[in-house]
């Protein structure tokens, strides 16, 4: 999907959204092994990493240490689904093998979208020459269906930045979507603009296409709440959302239930904490 020119950040009318909605890219991602279907008698409940490693090797905030330590917390904290931010392309592999070494059941599934570089038209490099960007880890029960990945570029972007931002989704055919992004950094406006796109155009999108399912979203939003845009004014009233204090934030659909937020210390191996949080899945509305 190709960046577009800059478009408001004021949201279209519910029926307008729906109908650009439809021809939006989608993803379609399964719950965590072991965890029961939104269809079934009970609730599933997971646990969501959300992390910023700063390991692109060019920003002052790269220690060369945090996948190192986002491993051991994955080993510590048994995530279901991770999502990342701030990454080099080799980082997602370490960490799916991270997840795999603590989950020995199911499949654990990675993606990796890398951002674009407007200067060269390509994509933007990490220090060592991989490809920088984001990247989602989610444990499935595929029931023997193929995983889906979906990304996109967002249409509105700061053209000062020469970094295009990107949004990225993972999983398989069932009852859960989950996603992640990292917004700009460097306007309010675009970011917020952003998370209108991503909130009223992508997410529904995928409710379209698969049916009323929650969706669960991890990034490093650069918005905050009760800031100067504040990061509410992009998410619709029937979302639940938590933060790290900051720019990171988790959000769900209806349906899902959030507890026990929790920040976890990464040793100054970045400059953001790790974002953890347990999700309680319920039965999707009808």
């Amino acid at each position: 999907m190709p960046a577009g020119a800059p478009q408001p950040a004021t949201r279209a009318p519910r029926r307008i959204r729906r109908a650009f909605a439809v021809v939006c890219l989608l993803v379609v991602a399964g719950l965590p092994a072991g965890s029961s279907t939104a269809g079934a008698t009970g609730p599933g409940t997971l646990r969501v990493l959300q992390m910023n490693l700063c390991n692109s090797g060019r920003a002052g905030c790269w220690t060369g240490r945090a996948v190192s330590r986002a491993g051991e917390v994955i080993a510590a904290e048994r995530p279901d689904v991770v999502t990342l931010n701030e990454i080099c392309r080799d980082d997602v592999g370490a960490l799916e093998r991270s997840l795999t070494a603590v989950h020995h059941g199911g499949t654990v599934v990675s993606a990796f979208q890398a951002a674009g570089d407007r200067p060269s038209g390509a994509a933007t490099r990490c220090h060592n020459g991989q490809p920088y960007g984001i990247g989602v880890l989610v444990r499935l029960d595929t029931g023997g269906a193929r995983p889906v990945v979906r990304r996109g570029t967002y249409p509105t972007q700061d053209r000062a930045d020469p970094e295009e931002r990107v949004w990225l989704c993972v999983g398989s055919a069932g009852l859960l979507h989950a996603c992640t992004t990292h917004l700009a950094n460097t306007s309010g406006a675009v970011a917020l603009a952003q998370c209108g796109h991503l909130l009223d155009a992508v997410v529904p999108a995928v409710r379209h296409d698969a049916g009323p399912a929650p969706t669960v979203l991890g990034g490093d939003l650069n918005l905050r709440a009760g800031g100067e845009p504040d990061v509410r004014a992009c998410v619709p009233p029937d979302y639940r959302r938590i933060d790290d204090g900051a720019r990171q934030h988790l959000l769900t659909t209806t349906g899902v239930t959030i507890c026990c937020r929790r920040s976890v210390d990464m040793r100054g191996s970045t400059d953001h904490p790790a974002l953890l949080a347990t999700l309680t899945i319920g039965r999707p509305p009808r």
